[in-house]
């Protein structure tokens, strides 16, 4: 499932990586677009076998939480996996493999992990520090939804995403953590994601990204300046 407000440029790319995923399985997989207050052409860029969903809602958790509730009263069983991404992410070809390969060994959960793109929006510190901080092996601390995973079961029973502007997807690993569901933070099948300055949600990679600019201009006043400011950052 991926929720998409103005994403006309990156969504193609994004869903021609889901397709190439799901070709890796031999079991039914079902792609759902949701359309959150777009006023670009991203609608058209959909192709036809893609399911798609609009709404107005401006939340990234509403709108992740849209495009799993159809199936929740159908499909909302244990030998059921909700995948999810972002419009700006490009998925590997072993993507959905990894996940139901963590689900067959027993996890309820698969928190997985991103590789960014590039830096050219960012001043040359921001990568460096970027790398210092970031785990990519089994056993991190982050949380993306451009690369999470839940037994539909799980989701249903801690209620699914939140309708929140932002950190939707930390606060459901946080609700099924407390409720005892298995996660596997795997650093298996990263998944590539845009460091674009004008991200999407108010707490999204970009407002972390632009945090870790405040912070190289902090320590190095001399450092390069990015080419964004804290409002381009957070839109």
């Amino acid at each position: 499932m991926v929720p998409a407000h103005n994403e006309e440029r990156l969504l193609p790319a994004c869903l021609a990586s889901i397709d190439r995923a799901a070709g890796e399985l031999d079991i039914p997989v079902t792609v759902t677009v949701v359309l959150d207050a777009c006023t670009d052409t991203s609608r058209r860029v959909v192709p036809a076998h893609v399911g798609v969903l609009e709404r107005e809602t401006k939340s990234v958790g509403a709108a992740r939480r849209a495009g799993f509730a159809p199936h929740l009263e159908t499909a909302a069983t244990a030998d059921t996996w909700f995948a999810t991404t972002d419009a700006d992410s490009e998925v590997p070809r072993d993507w959905l493999v990894r996940h139901i390969e963590s689900a067959d060994a027993g996890s309820d959960v698969f928190v997985g992990t991103v590789r960014p793109t590039s830096w050219e929006s960012w001043s040359p510190s921001v990568a460096a520090m970027f790398s210092e901080r970031y785990v990519s092996e089994d056993g991190h601390h982050h949380v993306h939804g451009a690369n999470l995973g839940v037994r539909a079961d799980w989701y249903r029973r801690v209620g699914g995403f939140a309708e929140r502007s932002g950190d939707e997807d930390v606060d459901l690993v946080r609700r099924l953590r407390s409720r005892g569901a298995g996660i596997d933070r795997s650093g298996r099948a990263p998944v590539l994601t845009s460091t674009r300055a004008d991200g999407r949600a108010d707490t999204g990679f970009a407002a972390y990204l632009y945090t870790l600019e405040v912070l190289a201009r902090s320590v190095d006043p001399e450092s390069d300046p990015a080419s964004v400011t804290a409002g381009e950052a957070n839109r």
